[in-house]
């Protein structure tokens, strides 16, 4: 099996070379790939690649992820989150491959406290949740083979990430305020790259198990809640903490305005993906937990910036 990777540098792509290079061969390619296209705002670019490498299996982890910088640039973000998944998808479809391609639970409006389920209505509040929309119809009205995971507040230990963040805050600052009001699960990088290298690798013996899949840590949480779990986890292992535990406050998301509407509701039911690939999903603690121990040991504490409730970037 030959496997071309889009977006290798970023988080879920990083994991992905590890998670993919054991089903067979793989080639990863970033925006700034030289002998290969990787940068997906160049359309006839990614098509050629696709051409030359004459892959298997198409795994696209490149996106435009900054949720308030694409209300400033919607083309932009719309050439990477539609357009470009649009020419893969094409492509997948004429040659036969498989393509692998990653979602958001931005897609939804946040209304009540359900889990969204994959059947249900659609109503992003902002350019990158539709964006990321019109990327999946794109893909599924191509007709290809495909895998598409919506996932939800992704992190990784490697680059910035809202627990860092929240870890150099609360070593420099006598009191914090973190919104309390949106709902969801930290999901990292590494859980989405091991569950798509086993999806990947029963889906292509089994094509039927194709589709649209909810892909989410268990359990759920608000940031409130996260930046407590992170700090204390952060104290109990013997770091310096200036903030008192006491002067760690709950807000709403109007304490901190921003340029993108964020989802109060971003639960995803992942009920169809543990049932179709036999998978049980760990609890969100669990993943953050390890990665705070490997954070903490590296001594990444200075990494990562932001707004106090919602971090910089998508939404890790």
């Amino acid at each position: 099996m030959k496997i071309l990777l889009f977006g290798m540098n970023g988080q879920v792509g990083w994991e992905l070379q590890r998670s993919l290079a054991p089903l067979g061969e793989l080639v990863a390619l970033a925006s700034g790939s030289r002998e290969l296209c990787g940068d997906l705002t160049d359309l006839a670019g990614i098509a050629q690649t696709i051409r030359t490498v004459a892959p298997d299996v198409i795994v696209n982890a490149a996106a435009h992820t900054a949720v308030d910088k694409a209300e400033r640039e919607p083309e932009l973000a719309r050439t990477l989150n539609a357009l470009a998944p649009g020419v893969l998808a094409q492509a997948a479809q004429r040659s036969g491959a498989w393509l692998v391609h990653y979602s958001t639970d931005y897609v939804f409006d946040g209304s009540g406290d359900a889990p969204w389920r994959e059947t249900d209505p659609t109503g992003p509040l902002n350019v990158y949740g539709q964006t990321k929309l019109e990327g999946e119809a794109a893909i599924r009205d191509s007709g290809c083979k495909h895998l598409i995971f919506r996932t939800s507040w992704v992190y990784a230990a490697r680059g910035g990430n809202f627990a860092q963040t929240m870890l150099r805050l609360a070593r420099e600052r006598d009191s914090l305020s973190v919104i309390n009001d949106q709902i969801g699960a930290p999901t990292g990088a590494e859980l989405l790259a091991d569950v798509t290298a086993h999806a990947l690798r029963a889906a292509t013996q089994r094509p039927a198990l194709g589709g649209l899949y909810h892909l989410a840590a268990g359990g759920q949480t608000c940031w409130y809640d996260y930046a407590r779990f992170v700090i204390d986890h952060a104290r109990q292992a013997g770091i310096d903490i200036k903030v008192a535990p006491e002067a760690i406050q709950p807000v709403p998301s109007s304490a901190f305005p921003t340029a993108a509407r964020r989802p109060l509701n971003s639960r995803l039911d992942t009920r169809k993906l543990q049932t179709s690939f036999d998978l049980h999903l760990p609890h969100w603690q669990d993943g953050i937990a390890r990665m705070l121990e490997e954070v903490l040991v590296s001594g990444g504490l200075g990494v990562g910036s932001g707004k106090l409730g919602v971090g910089s970037g998508r939404n890790g």
